[in-house]
C-alpha cells in the first residue's frame, strides 16, 4: 500500500564529471510502498543517480535521505536497509547459488538462522532448490535475473534499487520478473526501477522520465499519457525526446 510518507528525498541533486554534468538539479520524493520508474535513454544519467542514492558514489551538491538516512552522514546505514541489483545481476559467476546466497546473507548482515530459513523459502519459491549447488555461470539468464533480484531483498529491506534489471531477456521472463517485483512490493518493500523499456514504465505507480541529465516529466503513466496526449509511454517518450 502506497503511502504520502517518503523514504527517499532528493533535492538539487547535481553530480559533475570534471565539465560533464550527469545530474543537473534532481528534485523528487519516493514514496513507501510504491514502484517508481527511473525511465530515461542510455546516458540520461539514470545509473549515475541510482550509484548515489545507494552511497556508492558521492554527489557534487545537493541534500539526499534514503530511508531516512542522509546520503553523506550515514551511506554505511543506508547499504544495511536497501537491496540493489545492478545490470550485471551483482552475481558471482564462479560461485553456486548457495555460496551467493551465503555471501551476500553476511554482507546484509543477517542472522545465520534467518538466512537459511529464507534461503529455503526463496530457493522453492523458484523452482531452485535441487540446482542451489550449480553455479551461477551455468545458469539461464532468466534464472540468474531472478535469482540476484530475490537475494537482493533476502534481508527484506525497506527498499530494493533495480539498476536496468531486464536487460537482454525475453518479454515472457521480463514478465515473470515483474511478478516478482508486485510480491515484494506486497511485502512493504519500496522499488526503485530503471528501465529504457518503455512497457515497463506502464507497471509503475509513478514515472520520472530523464534526458541529459535532467527531469522532464514526472507523474503517474495515466496522467502522462492524458497530458501529452498519447496511447502509451512509448509516445509519451517519443513527444518529449523530440
Amino acid at each position: 500500500m502506497i503511502t504520502t510518507e517518503p523514504v527517499i528525498t532528493v533535492k538539487n541533486m547535481v553530480k559533475k564529471f570534471g565539465n560533464f554534468v550527469a545530474n543537473d538539479n534532481l528534485n523528487f520524493e519516493v514514496y513507501k510502498g510504491e514502484i517508481f520508474g527511473f525511465i530515461g535513454a542510455n546516458g540520461a544519467g539514470k545509473t549515475t543517480a541510482i550509484r548515489i542514492l545507494c552511497g556508492l558514489s558521492t554527489p557534487t551538491s545537493g541534500e539526499m535521505k534514503v530511508g531516512g538516512f542522509d546520503i553523506y552522514r550515514q551511506t554505511e546505514k543506508i547499504k544495511q536497509n536497501i537491496g540493489y541489483m545492478s545490470q550485471k545481476f551483482s552475481l558471482y559467476e564462479d560461485l553456486t547459488i548457495n555460496e551467493n546466497i551465503r555471501f551476500y546473507g553476511g554482507i546484509y548482515g543477517m542472522k545465520i538462522a534467518d538466512r537459511k530459513v529464507r534461503t529455503e523459502k526463496m530457493l522453492e519459491r523458484l523452482e531452485l532448490t535441487e540446482y542451489r549447488n550449480r553455479k551461477i555461470g551455468d545458469l539461464p539468464l532468466g534464472w540468474k535475473q531472478k535469482l540476484a533480484f530475490s537475494i537482493a531483498i533476502l534481508h527484506n529491506p525497506k527498499i530494493v534499487f533495480l539498476d536496468e534489471p531486464t536487460g537482454g531477456v525475453d518479454p515472457i521472463t521480463r514478465r515473470q520478473f515483474w511478478n516478482l517485483i508486485y510480491e515484494a512490493v506486497e511485502q512493504g518493500i519500496t522499488v526503485f526501477v530503471t528501465t529504457h523499456y518503455m512497457d515497463e514504465a506502464e507497471y509503475c505507480d509513478r514515472v520520472s522520465i530523464m534526458a541529459e541529465g535532467r527531469i522532464v516529466a514526472l507523474d503517474t503513466p495515466e496522467r502522462l499519457k492524458k497530458q501529452y496526449s498519447a496511447n502509451n509511454m512509448d509516445e509519451v517518450f517519443l513527444k518529449i525526446a523530440r
